[in-house]
């Protein structure tokens, strides 16, 4: 048994505050990004079928950054600031400068390139705060404490999209014109991007001076699980090089089939990063046995290959999870304008209604999620275990995605974003409360940016092969996205009741 001595201090509801206020403000910002780039692209001239692509922007940044910001963080002690709070500091000053700027867009010569670079800003800004936030929790709380941790996260990241998703909607009601002309951003929107990135850097700040990190010192004292370093990398060397081949090879393909198909081209960014990978896998095999394990490049590669059995079952989860959020935030405006409220064209009252009542949507689900993971998580996951809570709160968002092809009321959705919040909430807090124990303390960084990487994979998925899917077999008819968001959660359910090592 662990001497009491050395066990970390139990925090309070008020620790527990300051541990997760900044991920409020961050969630902010993602909140805005979701409910309004759709939105602020087709107002600079896009059309539908060229949303996946600006999008692509987002889960490519998150998908290169994560895993980086995990490993540098895992091997970060800046004196008093810590060894995660650089990176909370850092991502969201540079997220607050791509929220204000992104409002100029409209005033350039070329608004669309301009809002798809800043959106790569700043989506790659959030994830640079974001990040850490997973890892902080395990290093600032002991492990009969982590799912609480997690639960005050997810309320405060409900929280957070609540106010982000509704700035738009109570502007409107407060007088702010919601009108544009095509190339132009309403001011509702103008208005609330800079609302959010002032936000959005004050809750960051709070967080940042409100605690106290943990030094490495303190950490061993405590007795956290360690593991060598560059274990995992130096596992690699007992590897044949040519291991990377078949993603190469699996690449090329993709590749293949897009000219032959005459596919998106946005898809031969799939198989870029295909072949990509597969590159990785041979130059960290090529460090590794040549006694440079320690590199980042093979420690990210030989964690990756590395992870634990529960952290590959709950990625398998979580891959499918966000696949169905993904569709959702880009989707969920053209789907509403066109089908609830009857106009296609970016530049007419309804679309921009439309936009509105989207944000109301996304405040409903988040908020429906901020209660949940404080009241009904944890109350299910005591009668029926972490693993069938997660597949029943799933089938409760499966069943609000199917709900849009059945309503056409706008006000009848909230119904169905009841069942999405319940999903959101599970997605956001059981699969880390699953995973956070089981982790090595000196490799939590990491291993939560790699397994982060199994939310941002489909989202590049869903961003490079939807369009293409899209047109071909449903053009001009975005409602069925939803459909295919349904069928998601529901694979990703039964994919849940496999996890089982936590129950």
């Amino acid at each position: 048994m662990t001497d009491m001595a050395s066990e970390k201090p139990r925090q309070g509801w008020a620790g527990l505050w300051n541990i997760s206020f900044g991920f409020f403000g961050i969630q902010i910002g993602f909140a805005l990004q979701n409910a309004n780039m759709s939105r602020v692209f087709q107002s600079l001239g896009s059309g539908i079928d060229d949303l996946p692509a600006l999008w692509v922007a987002a889960p490519l940044t998150g998908l290169l950054v994560q895993p980086i910001v995990g490993h540098m963080s895992d091997r970060t002690w800046l004196g008093r600031l810590g060894r995660r709070r650089p990176y909370f500091l850092a991502g969201a000053v540079l997220a607050t400068i791509a929220l204000l700027a992104m409002p100029e867009s409209a005033g350039s010569s070329s608004g669309l390139l301009m809002a798809a670079l800043l959106l790569w800003m700043l989506d790659a800004s959030l994830n640079v705060s974001m990040e850490p936030f997973r890892a902080f929790v395990g290093d600032m709380l002991r492990k009969d404490q982590h799912t609480a941790g997690y639960a005050v996260q997810t309320a405060f990241i409900g929280a957070g999209a609540v106010v982000g998703s509704l700035f738009p909607y109570a502007l409107e009601h407060f007088g702010v014109s919601n009108a544009a002309a095509l190339g132009e951003i309403p001011d509702t929107v103008r208005y609330s991007f800079w609302a959010g990135g002032l936000a959005l850097l004050a809750a960051v700040l709070w967080t940042v001076l409100t605690t106290r990190e943990y030094s490495p010192e303190e950490q061993a004292a405590f007795g956290d699980a360690q593991e060598a370093e560059g274990a995992s990398a130096a596992a690699l060397a007992g590897r044949p090089i040519w291991n990377g081949l078949p993603w190469i090879v699996a690449g090329a393909v993709v590749a293949a089939l897009v000219k032959a198909w005459a596919l998106e081209k946005e898809v031969y960014l799939l198989a870029a990063l295909l072949a990509g990978y597969g590159i990785a896998i041979m130059a960290a095999i090529g460090l590794a046995r040549s006694g440079r394990s320690a590199s980042m490049l093979a420690g990210i590669v030989g964690d990756f290959a590395g992870m634990p059995p529960l952290m590959k079952r709950l990625a398998f989860v979580q891959f499918f999870s966000w696949s169905a959020l993904f569709i959702m935030w880009i989707n969920t405006t053209p789907v509403v304008a066109q089908y609830h409220f009857g106009s296609a064209d970016p530049a007419s009252a309804a679309y921009q209604e439309a936009g509105n009542w989207v944000g109301v949507l996304f405040s409903v689900y988040n908020g429906v999620a901020a209660i949940a993971a404080l009241a009904l998580l944890p109350m299910l996951s005591a009668r029926l275990g972490k693993a069938r809570t997660h597949a029943l709160c799933l089938v409760a968002g499966a069943l609000g995605f199917a709900g849009f092809l059945l309503l056409r009321d706008p006000k009848a959705l909230i119904a169905c974003e009841i069942g999405i919040g319940i999903a959101w909430a599970s997605i956001l807090a059981m699969p880390y409360a699953i995973l956070a124990s089981s982790l090595p303390q000196s490799k939590l960084g990491i291993y939560m940016g790699l397994f982060n990487v199994f939310v941002v994979l489909p989202q590049l998925l869903v961003a490079t092969v939807m369009g293409s899917i899209m047109k071909a077999f449903f053009p001009g008819e975005p409602i069925w996205t939803m459909a295919f968001a349904a069928g998601t959660l529901l694979v990703a359910a039964l994919a849940s009741l496999r996890i089982g090592a936590e129950t």
